[in-house]
């Protein structure tokens, strides 16, 4: 297969602190053959400056000097690596829980989560932490890998054992697919290559996992989402009249010839043509970025959003949703933030805290009306105008917002549509 025509998996990477996460991605990069050799020659070098024989592998994600110095994940890494089946990119967040709304951001786009468990302790109170926003993320596709098998004799009994304490707790979770693989990531044992030391597991290594992941059905493929981002009006000779709505298709298909609504003002046309870039298309489907022509003079802007006549989204002002505070401020009551969703922006408010959740015991605070960063809470959020909503769980596109502080222009808080 060409590999421009590749499909592109985005997976994130979580575990406690020196459960070896960077070190597992350094790992898939090196054994993959994914280093350029600048980037190869510097590792070398502060490794041997740091003392180690060989190749720190953490190296190759650590990017910043503090990370560096303390040996920690503090940002959120992205890495860019691509083989002949598939093309990758990498969230490495950090283990720490002051660092939950990294994770939150690093995980938001995966198509699916490596959740890194030493094979020593097992399951923690951070496995379960990951584990909960992986489920609350609806991060389809869930890899547990049980690392550092090598300090456990690269034991079957042990490896058996973590599965079972993370099946007991897994399922309270919302996770549709979990594969376990026993892993070390400082050896390479199951990473790229399977394991000398391990022929009990007889499953694919986590890069010929990764490789074959069935990823097209984490699409929605059923619920017609275009919101609109621009009216594309070229006034040149051969498009004249020509009037489009240009926007990336959130979910589903469209074709010519199709019944469309236009939110929020209900209006029904045809699809008339579609473009993809200079090329006039049948149909489109997500995540296409298309330019849509309808077949009446219908007054549409940036907002809006083209939709199915018989598959509509709600249109509400006000609706639950589950929030990761990531401002080091706290929230504050009745304040007035700018919400946005798909290619919408509102004034919004944050008008009840229903409940906080303790994502270590998985319990439910519903005295606790503030929210400080790195809370996860469920709250209720009233807007100006009407949105074209779905649920997450069913659409992850049209079922998340950020609020945005009006006064300092930061990006306060992240939100999944309950």
């Amino acid at each position: 297969m060409d590999i421009k025509h590749n499909q592109l998996l985005r997976f994130t990477t979580a575990g406690s602190v020196d459960d070896g996460k960077s070190t597992l991605i350094g790992r898939l990069l090196y054994d993959s053959k994914s280093i350029f050799e600048d980037q190869m020659s510097a590792v070398e070098n502060t490794s041997k400056q740091k003392g180690i024989d060989g190749v720190d592998l953490a190296l190759f994600t650590d990017g910043l000097k503090d990370e560096r110095e303390q040996g920690i994940t503090i940002d959120v890494a992205y890495r860019y690596f691509t083989t002949p089946k598939r093309k990758f990119i990498i969230a490495d967040t950090p283990g720490h829980v002051e660092y939950t709304r990294n994770m939150v951001t690093g995980a938001s786009t995966a198509n699916a989560a490596i959740i890194l468990i030493d094979a020593r302790h097992g399951v923690i109170e951070q496995t379960k932490r990951h584990a909960y926003i992986a489920s609350l993320l609806q991060i389809p596709h869930i890899i547990v890998c049980v690392n550092k098998m090598d300090l456990v004799d690269h034991s079957e009994e042990v490896f058996n054992k973590i599965v079972r304490q993370f099946e007991k707790f897994s399922s309270k979770l919302y996770i549709k697919d979990v594969r376990y693989i026993p892993i070390s990531a400082l050896n390479g044992d199951n990473v790229v290559n399977r394991s000398k030391h391990m022929k009990w597991y007889k499953d694919s290594p986590l890069l010929h996992a990764l490789e074959t992941l069935h990823i097209s059905s984490d699409i929605n493929k059923i619920d017609t989402r275009l919101a609109v981002q621009t009216v594309l009006r070229p006034q040149r000779e051969g498009f004249i009249d020509y009037r489009g709505y240009a926007g990336r298709l959130q979910s589903g298909i469209l074709r010519v010839g199709e019944e469309v609504a236009v939110l929020p003002s209900g209006f029904v046309s045809k699809v008339k043509s579609i473009n993809v870039g200079t090329e006039f298309v049948e149909e489109a489907f997500a995540p296409m970025s298309v330019s849509v022509c309808l077949e009446d003079d219908i007054d549409i802007s940036r907002g809006d959003m083209i939709v199915r006549k018989n598959n509509q989204p709600e249109t509400s002002q006000e609706f639950d949703v589950m929030l990761c505070w990531l401002n080091r401020a706290p929230s504050k009551p009745r304040t007035k933030y700018t919400i946005m969703h798909t290619s919408n922006e509102k004034k919004a408010m944050i008008k009840d805290v229903v409940y906080k959740m303790d994502i270590n015991k998985f319990e439910k605070d519903e005295e606790d009306k503030s929210l400080s960063m790195n809370d996860i809470a469920r709250v209720k959020i009233r807007t100006t105008h009407r949105l074209m909503i779905d649920t997450y769980r069913e659409n992850r596109n049209t079922g998340s917002i950020i609020l945005i502080d009006d006064t300092t222009k930061e990006t306060v808080a992240a939100g999944m549509i309950v």
